[in-house]
């Protein structure tokens, strides 16, 4: 039953990672959502959706690590689509006590739809630009025990994130956006049109 639903997660994965790879290198990947990999995305988060109503979450027992792991980046991408994403959560963590599930991907996917719904995150695992040209963690809930939160679930210090970041997007040519101003206008319209925000 699991087996034609793997296969396609997983390449539907990896079209994901080529097409952002792709448009990365040639630095197209950081002028807003491109409706490329917008397009990927929402042609990903259909299939997924497919396969929660066919299956439920795809554990790692009935869809092995790599299945799983598709699975989770797709939905973690699906940004466009809100009720997959707070859907798919709460199936990760009904999973997660039964060990078919990753807590790490569960804290990466709570802030992501925090950020997104206009709430602090816990783990600080999402990043934007800050007002001196700088990637930083969007705002963070409780920032004294945020390395405590972040190590219950194995993710490093802050800092070490922090640095991490910053080098990977200067080694793919991410630099902040002209007009921050009308960068967060833009992503608040967005938000709003399909659904984050009222």
């Amino acid at each position: 039953m699991s087996e034609p639903w793997r296969a396609l997660l997983i390449e539907a994965a990896r079209r994901d990672l080529q097409t952002r790879a792709r448009l990365a290198a040639s630095g197209e990947l950081f002028r807003g959502y491109h409706p490329e990999m917008e397009a990927v995305h929402n042609e990903n988060a259909a299939l997924l959706t497919r396969v929660l109503d066919a299956v439920g979450w795809p554990s790692r027992r009935d869809f092995g690590d790599d299945g799983a792991g598709a699975a989770f980046l797709i939905l973690q991408h699906a940004i466009g689509h809100p009720d997959l994403q707070r859907r798919g959560l709460a199936f990760i963590l009904d999973a997660i006590p039964e060990g078919q599930a990753n807590p790490l991907d569960a804290a990466y996917l709570s802030d992501r739809i925090a950020i997104f719904e206009g709430r602090e995150q816990t783990f600080g695992t999402q990043f934007d630009w800050d007002a001196n040209g700088e990637l930083s963690p969007a705002p963070v809930r409780d920032p004294e025990a945020l390395d405590d939160r972040r190590a219950s679930v194995g993710l490093p210090p802050m800092a070490e994130t922090i640095a991490h970041m910053r080098a990977t997007a200067a080694a793919e040519g991410d630099c902040v956006p002209p007009d921050l101003t009308e960068r967060r206008a833009a992503y608040d319209v967005w938000t709003r049109k399909v659904g984050w925000r009222a």
